[in-house]
């Protein structure tokens, strides 16, 4: 795969769950460079409609290439679902479909600060267009709130010890390049999985928590839920065991009946019934999809339908 371009993770296998309806109406959650949209839209009839939403300017701004009225492309991030349906008189749609994490081209252009691989400020923010650099928020963070948010987020055993030398760090003068985060994660990681970079775990930590991943995927899952027509299907793609663990809590949690009382004097016929059915299990990329995108190893990808006469 050439730098700059995207190949979607389980395309086909993500598509094909959606159960595509010529004449439905269908969300892209994350548009990225219209991958998964550019699919959706081939299986879509005339009277068909795509609502695809991302919240980096630059991907809107090349648009996938795409030029098909069937599309309504929008600038907005997940979370804002509900408002953006409501905008474009979307009262429910037939799927949904998430490709959660950071995109090939933004890992691969230098300029956005995601990736050790390249110096270059350290930006990370996948709206360019507002909030704090993971810069600026290193610059102001306590040694505290680093450590937390580098052992919560990376999952990073060393998360003291970093957080300790960041501070040390920048009493001698600003951390504002990837270069220099890195190489003073270097320093007291000394060991590491094979073939992983010592600096892994801290820049997804950083990425995650200045993009606010986990709190926008929290607030997106029930508004899918509220967003589906009956048998609408939910479709999400996860890349890390962060977001995976919220989204199988998530479609668990409502694809079972809620836990009642013991002894509740209530027929059957009158118990709640769940709102969700799982559909499949679990599904991976295969190896060949993994070799040819090697970014593609940790994917997950879950499925659920909105069971018929769930209002």
């Amino acid at each position: 795969m050439s730098p700059g371009s995207h190949s979607p993770v389980l395309l086909d296998a993500a598509v094909e769950s959606l159960k595509v309806r010529a004449d439905g109406a269908y969300v892209d959650c994350t548009f990225g460079r219209g991958g998964h949209s550019r699919e959706i839209l081939a299986r879509l009839g005339r009277r068909g409609r795509l609502i695809a939403l991302d919240r980096d300017p630059a991907a809107i701004a090349a648009r996938g290439g795409i030029d098909d009225e069937r599309l309504q492309l929008v600038h907005a991030s997940f979370s804002r679902l509900r408002e953006v349906l409501r905008e474009r008189g979307a009262t429910l749609v037939d799927g949904i479909l998430l490709d959660l994490g950071v995109s090939s081209p933004q890992l691969d252009d230098a300029a956005r600060g995601f990736s050790f691989r390249f110096d270059a400020p350290l930006d990370m923010r996948m709206d360019t267009s507002r909030g704090a650099t993971a810069a600026e928020w290193l610059a102001n963070a306590d040694e505290l709130e680093l450590r937390e948010v580098i052992r919560n987020y990376g999952e990073e055993r060393f998360a003291k010890q970093i957080a300790a030398a960041i501070v040390a760090a920048r009493s001698r003068g600003p951390v504002a390049t990837t270069r220099q985060l890195a190489g003073i994660v270097a320093k007291v990681v000394r060991t590491r999985e094979p073939g992983q970079d010592p600096a892994t775990r801290t820049f997804q930590a950083l990425r995650i928590h200045v993009n606010q991943e986990l709190e926008e995927l929290n607030a997106v899952l029930p508004q899918c839920l509220a967003a589906l027509a009956p048998e609408g299907r939910l479709v999400i793609i996860s890349f890390h065991s962060l977001e995976d663990r919220i989204v199988k809590r998530f479609l668990r949690g409502h694809s079972q009946p809620p836990q009642l009382p013991k002894r509740l004097p209530l027929r059957a016929a009158e118990l709640p019934q769940p709102k969700l059915k799982l559909i499949g299990k679990i599904q991976r990329p295969f190896a060949e999809e993994i070799t040819v995108n090697p970014r593609a190893r940790s994917a997950v990808m879950r499925v659920a339908e909105l069971i018929k006469g769930i209002t």
